[in-house]
């Protein structure tokens, strides 16, 4: 199902990490209220529940790409413009939600050294600020996953009803520090049931790594950690 890149071990972690850390990211916000004012709040009440939401939602749009290109190409062996666009849209609205986190993350600790009025009125004036890259991305965001579920029917690499369940990701509501509905519960559910079985199917089909491979891999996450923490 795979090309050599990314191979069938990083997407099949990917299809399946990937979407579980994000419904788990959802839940754990569910109860807050949707906006920003009230989420800014949240992250002073409860800073380990929302600290930890975010860290997981985080978590799954980095571990999505993997599988995302894998998807795409197997899409790509036989409608080759919906596998090519649909993955590049989706990839590309990745990263505009990735550079939107990035803008509540450091709202949250604005919020903390100069207090939640502060960064409320910093995030409003964000919204009304003339950014033109990150925001122009927005129909790649709502149309890409609709591509790529739409090339994953008519290829045959999903069946109707997990085609369906792969698309309500674009409805998933987009901006800084907005909240969860139990609509965006039910669109990342359907993320999970649409990747997470094509994600085992590859693991279960994959050659075991070698040892070398898992220790290296290992290693590097481990490295990855303690340098991220001495900054």
């Amino acid at each position: 199902m795979t090309s050599p890149f990314p191979g069938p071990w990083l997407a099949g972690l990917s299809l399946i990490t990937g979407p579980l850390l994000l419904l788990a990211g959802t839940l754990l916000r569910l109860g807050v209220p949707f906006f920003f004012p009230h989420q800014l709040a949240a992250f002073q009440r409860q800073p380990t529940l929302m600290g930890t939401a975010s860290a997981l939602w985080l978590a799954g749009l980095v571990a999505l790409w993997p599988g995302v290109i894998a998807v795409a190409g197997r899409v790509a062996e036989t409608r080759p413009g919906w596998g090519r666009w649909g993955g590049a849209l989706v990839l590309t609205g990745l990263f505009a939600r990735a550079v939107q986190h990035g803008a509540g993350t450091f709202a949250v600790s604005l919020a903390g050294s100069a207090g939640v009025d502060e960064a409320t009125r910093a995030v409003g004036a964000f919204y009304t600020r003339a950014e033109w890259v990150t925001s122009s991305l927005t129909a790649a965001i709502m149309l890409g996953w609709v591509v790529l579920a739409a090339g994953c029917y008519l290829s045959g690499v999903l069946r109707l009803l997990p085609a369906v369940a792969l698309a309500l990701m674009s409805g998933l509501m987009i901006g800084v520090l907005k909240g969860s509905t139990w609509a965006s519960a039910v669109q990342v559910t359907g993320l999970v049931v649409s990747l997470v079985p094509l994600g085992l199917v590859l693991l279960r089909d994959a050659r075991r790594p070698s040892w070398r491979t898992l220790i290296a891999a290992g290693l590097f996450v481990v490295a990855s950690i303690v340098l991220g923490r001495l900054g």
